[in-house]
């Protein structure tokens, strides 16, 4: 009799713990489903944003054509990525984009004295820090997903509900994770 006690016990002690360990890959799963979202929000302000910077630039540099046009087409691509790889290699586009825009904008005197395009820059800025903020915070929870997936025993009831690993939001190369500084 007591040792139907101790089993029983011990079963639901594992039920119990099974359970605990289920609980936790569902928050966090959720939780980089949350942080995912955050950035998404982040890049549609982003994005939002780059059609105006574009139309203030259009307006002093005319002949600048082939560089507007490249950064519009880098933000339909990266306004049209659904995943985190195809999302992650838009961005990466859209940031060089970027980069050749502000540096036709240096060019012009004028374009940099214009207010609206300093607000505008200045908002392009702010944005580009709450994106870094909402990648570390993904790749955080990104992080702890996958080593509770991975992990002994967690990972034999991750496999059994089928949580799979979840990709880091990363840029391929060092010098592209900083913030693009334009200075005038």
């Amino acid at each position: 009799m007591i040792i139907l006690i101790i089993v029983i016990a011990l079963a639901v002690i594992f039920l119990l713990y099974g359970v605990s360990i289920y609980n936790r890959l569902v928050k966090l799963r959720n939780l980089v489903q949350e942080a995912w979202s955050s950035i998404d929000v982040m890049l549609k302000k982003r994005h939002d944003l780059i059609p105006n910077l574009v139309e203030t630039v259009k307006g002093y540099a005319t002949h600048e054509r082939e560089t507007l046009d490249s950064v519009t087409r880098a933000r339909a691509q990266a306004v049209g990525a659904n995943s985190v790889e195809s999302k992650e290699a838009a961005e990466k586009n859209l940031n060089q984009a970027m980069v050749n825009l502000l540096a036709v904008a240096e060019q012009y005197p004028d374009l940099k004295a214009n207010t609206n395009f300093q607000q505008l820059q200045s908002e392009l800025t702010s944005i580009e820090n709450d994106i870094e903020k909402s990648r570390r915070y993904y790749n955080g929870t990104v992080r702890d997903n996958n080593t509770l997936v991975e992990s002994f025993p967690s990972n034999i009831i991750a496999n059994i509900y089928k949580f799979v690993k979840s990709p880091f939001f990363e840029l391929e190369n060092a010098a592209e994770r900083e913030v693009p500084t334009v200075k005038f």
